[in-house]
């Protein structure tokens, strides 16, 4: 009886040396830990640092509502960021770097290599998933990711702490994923201005100032119910298309500006925001919230002209706008943008020629 109790508690013990085993085992002659660049849950994320030798640093941490912030100052792209987290996951080691390239890939990632580092949820007591006590953020992976393989279809990665780098790819992605790891701020930034429905509308003042005229108050009453204010008078109009109102209200769900121009040059930049404005647009919310968007006129490309033939001054497609409280200098699409961009005589119903 007692041979039997021994043999069995040997067997157990090596079939729980055989699982562990096969839990741990390498498919690969290298070190896991020195190629371990994969998430296995991005969920737990709670922030991204990614810097270069260039001086240029992005920080993008999520909040406690689950929105991602970024330098702790601007709201962030969620596109973007769900992108690169995915890219995270789905990353996949395809081999060392060969013998003959090591040296010149290691000098190459060390001088143009932007580090990684990856913070998650961890807890001091995790039992088996299911007991989970004591939650914090850790610092969980740090590696750098340098430039595309001669094929265009892998780029390099190398972890801290080891001097082994090796190609990584991203399965059924005919590219390299190098760029999706930009340590610049503006790529990681929500390039929305207005993000509202008709209910969370309280007024919108469009304002003019070529044609004074032409500037108006929307004010929205509830229950389908709005005002159209002359602003040059101050007197309501009476006789306006409801419908013609309601989509331009309904045009401020979701407008996004092209591109940030902070960057262009101060003199140019300077002459744009002392010509006279466009349109000015200030959307007030009903938690009191105000917005202010004012547009410019862009110069229009060389060549462009009417129908006529005769040369059109503005860019028929673009506008600059200042956004933002005036930090941010951007550019918009008409296209994006020509809903809202209405003056006030489009609002007015079209009168019946008389007989």
């Amino acid at each position: 009886m007692k041979k039997n109790k021994s043999v069995f508690i040997v067997f157990i013990v090596l079939m729980l040396a055989a699982v562990f085993l096969w839990l741990t085992r390498s498919t690969t002659t290298f070190k896991r830990s020195s190629s371990d660049f994969k998430l296995n849950d991005s969920s737990i994320v709670t922030k991204i640092f990614m810097t270069d030798k260039n001086n240029n640093s992005v920080t993008l941490s999520k909040s406690g509502t689950g929105k991602w912030i970024v330098n702790d100052k601007y709201p962030g792209q969620p596109a973007s960021i769900n992108l690169l987290l995915k890219t995270m996951v789905d990353l996949e080691v395809q081999q060392p770097v060969a013998r003959a390239a090591h040296d010149n890939i290691v000098k190459e990632l060390a001088v143009n290599a932007v580090k990684v580092e990856i913070y998650q949820q961890v807890y001091r007591i995790d039992l088996f998933e299911i007991i989970r006590w004591f939650p914090h953020e850790k610092l969980t992976k740090v590696y750098y990711v340098g430039g595309a393989t001669p094929s265009n279809q892998g780029c390099f990665m190398l972890m801290e702490g080891s001097s082994e780098p090796f190609i990584v790819f991203l399965p059924g992605f005919r590219g390299f994923v190098s760029p999706r790891y930009s340590p610049i701020e503006k790529y990681w930034r929500d390039y929305n201005v207005f993000r509202k429905t008709i209910p969370e509308i309280a007024t919108v003042r469009v304002e003019i100032p070529s044609s004074p005229d032409y500037s108006y108050e929307v004010k929205n009453n509830g229950n389908n119910k709005f005002t159209l204010i002359s602003l040059k008078d101050k007197k309501e109009v009476r006789n306006y298309d409801t419908l013609k109102l309601l989509n331009f209200l309904s045009g401020f769900r979701n407008l996004n500006y092209e591109a940030l121009l902070n960057d262009m040059d101060k003199v140019r930049k300077d002459s744009i925001l002392r010509s006279q404005p466009f349109i000015i647009i200030t959307l007030t919310d009903t938690a009191g919230e105000h917005k202010t968007i004012t547009t410019y006129h862009k110069q229009g490309p060389e060549g462009q002209t009417d129908p006529k033939g005769v040369p059109l001054p503005y860019d028929l497609d673009r506008l600059y706008a200042s956004v933002n409280d005036g930090k941010d200098f951007t550019i918009i699409q008409y296209f994006t943008f020509d809903k809202v961009l209405r003056p006030k005589p489009f609002f007015m119903k079209d009168v019946a020629p008389t007989k």
